[in-house]
């Protein structure tokens, strides 16, 4: 009787384990470089209070950013990354809401690295533009971890670079993902 009662509870927890479809965080990672090649200073912003939802049945992926979360080397950056080039106070967040391609094959049970392509629609600074990037995305012992870098042109997204500082601010900038992703419970 007790093997049995073992064995019914072992099922039964398997079977919650394989139905996990969503994955969350509230601690993922964005950094950005907008540094220009001739820059003397590196314009790097890092926020690590992202948001990340994955729905593996699905493959959607949805992520939330706080503009006033990034942080710089020096706050004079991050009060002129706030007020004069995102404008926080009038475009407080930046949101993702995509999905993994379809046909990209991922076996969520199984530990491993899987390349992945994602498209979706990013909206930042009140603009809002198709995205397709690359990543991987990793299975390891029930846990996600989802990783990406991508470039992208800040005049897409209505952020103007003032002529006076157009030699230190790239035109584009380099983003880079890291969400580790824990089963929603």
């Amino acid at each position: 009787m007790k093997k049995l009662i073992i064995a019914v509870l072992s099922v039964l927890v398997l079977q919650s384990v394989q139905a996990q479809d969503k994955y969350f965080t509230k601690t993922g990672k964005i950094s950005f470089d907008a540094t220009a090649p001739k820059s003397p200073e590196d314009i790097v912003g890092v926020n690590k209070t992202v948001t990340c939802v994955l729905d593996t049945k699905t493959g959607n992926l949805q992520m939330a950013v706080l503009m006033k979360a990034f942080e710089f080397e020096r706050a004079l950056m991050q009060e002129h990354f706030n007020e004069n080039y995102v404008e926080s106070h009038k475009f407080p967040k930046t949101e993702f809401r995509g999905a993994i391609v379809p046909g990209t094959s991922v076996n969520y049970a199984k530990d491993g690295v899987y390349p992945v392509q994602v498209k979706g629609k990013l909206t930042m600074h009140g603009q809002t533009k198709d995205v397709t990037a690359e990543g991987k995305l990793t299975v390891k012992v029930g846990r996600l971890q989802v990783q990406s870098v991508f470039t992208e042109l800040l005049s897409d997204y209505a952020v103007a670079i003032p002529s006076l500082v157009a030699d230190k601010v790239s035109k584009t900038v380099k983003i880079t993902v890291d969400c580790s992703l824990d089963p929603l419970k």
